[in-house]
């Protein structure tokens, strides 16, 4: 494909692009994207479903991990739903039972007897990469699309309380939501959530993914012990700046608990987080986020305003 002075070749082709100044990106040659990644994504049929989300997303996607008994879904798929089932992408339609859901990361769980190919996970992902969607747009069942990545690392979003977004312009539609953001190797980069728009379910290019590493710790800590083991914030945080205001964009530390791991880093009341383990903080959701990412013993490293100054904290955090 040419367009104008660009030339672009996506998945199954050498992938070349010639920007002004003789700048070039160039990937292998790539197979991935065929009929074995369409067999480990399923469609999500949630039974007993309430009228408006049958109207709404009566169907949705799934993605087998693990085991290949395991899929990962979207917890909205499945709303109040207690009984789903799957459709395989050769229209088989077998009884999966719901393990486990995690209404704050959009995560949820479901089992099937007989073990399917998983896909492998992909826990790194560039900006400009391209990735193909693959889920069940419009209740069609399973299909693809390909885009890029348009950002990585997307915090306080809003759609879920704690987030760890890959954004796309992988066209993603209603239906797809827990399906398959993958890579150039076939591997799971991240489990689609959400279509940002505001006037329609239509696709306009800016697109969710939930991020494989935050997939993955959900999953972990869900499989091995039934819940979630999330650290507990030791600051209370909110916007620094108010819509109209000049100033660097961050995290306003309001309060900080006596003998947290916060205030044993020395955090104090009137610090604007900027970044966090060198990620640019602008909005208070992003430390909660950081913070559901810690796995068992861990530190993060924090870039604050004091007054005139920009200081660096590590904050330790114990099991």
């Amino acid at each position: 494909m040419r367009l104008g002075s660009q030339s672009v070749i996506l998945f199954g082709f050498w992938i070349s692009v010639l920007l002004p100044g003789s700048i070039v990106f160039a990937h292998e040659p790539v197979t991935a994207i065929n009929a074995e990644i369409t067999n480990s994504v399923v469609s999500v049929l949630p039974q007993n479903i309430s009228q408006r989300q049958l109207q709404e997303e009566p169907e949705g996607s799934g993605v087998i991990i693990g085991n290949g008994r395991i899929i990962v879904t979207a917890d909205h798929v499945l709303g109040r739903s207690r009984e789903v089932l799957v459709r395989t992408s050769k229209g088989e339609v077998i009884r999966a039972e719901v393990v486990a859901r995690d209404k704050e990361t959009d995560v949820a769980i479901l089992s099937i007897a007989n073990p399917m190919k998983p896909l492998p996970l992909g826990l790194k992902v560039s900006l400009a990469e391209p990735v193909c969607a693959v889920g069940n747009s419009f209740g069609l069942n399973v299909s693809v699309t390909c885009g890029v990545v348009s950002a990585v690392g997307k915090l306080g979003v809003g759609f879920n309380p704690i987030e760890d977004f890959i954004q796309t312009d992988a066209a993603v539609n209603p239906g797809m939501s827990g399906g398959a953001l993958i890579n150039h190797k076939g591997e799971l980069v991240g489990m689609l959530s959400a279509i940002f728009t505001k006037t329609s379910d239509a696709n306009i290019g800016v697109n969710f993914a939930v991020s494989s590493r935050l997939v993955r710790i959900v999953v972990d800590d869900l499989l091995d012990n039934g819940r979630t083991d999330r650290k507990s914030s030791g600051i209370v945080l909110v916007q620094s700046h108010e819509t109209g205001s000049e100033g660097s964009l961050g995290a306003l530390v309001m309060n900080v608990v006596p003998n947290s791991p916060e205030a044993e880093a020395g955090l104090k009341s009137g610090d604007i987080i900027l970044a966090i383990d060198g990620n640019r903080t602008i909005h208070p959701a992003a430390y909660r986020s950081a913070l559901a990412q810690l796995e068992t013993a861990g530190s993060m490293n924090l870039r604050l305003a004091r007054g005139d100054k920009v200081i660096e904290l590590t904050v330790e955090f114990s099991n």
